[in-house]
């Protein structure tokens, strides 16, 4: 869930909690159905800023050295990036 769609999920709850007349929907409860979408809602929004929020940074960092075989010269190489990437 996006945050957009977890908005448009509150905004449709509210309304259905709040602004529409009671009763327009037969044998069904409008204010409960409302507050589950708002409640949805909320926590997907809360989880789409979880996984959109910058995770710690974490770094590897690799070295290797290695001997040229025409030269005898020793070649370090050092490496660093981001982990999961």
């Amino acid at each position: 869930m996006r945050i957009g769609s977890a908005i448009f999920l509150i905004a449709i709850g509210a309304i259905l909690a709040w602004a529409v007349a009671p009763g327009l929907i037969p044998n069904v409860n409008q204010a409960m159905i409302g507050y589950i979408l708002m409640v949805v809602g909320v926590i997907g929004l809360i989880a789409s800023l979880v996984m959109a929020s910058p995770a710690r940074s974490r770094r590897v960092s690799e070295s290797r050295t290695v001997v040229d075989p025409n030269t005898g010269e020793t070649v370090t190489r050092n490496e660093s990036r981001d982990a999961g990437i």
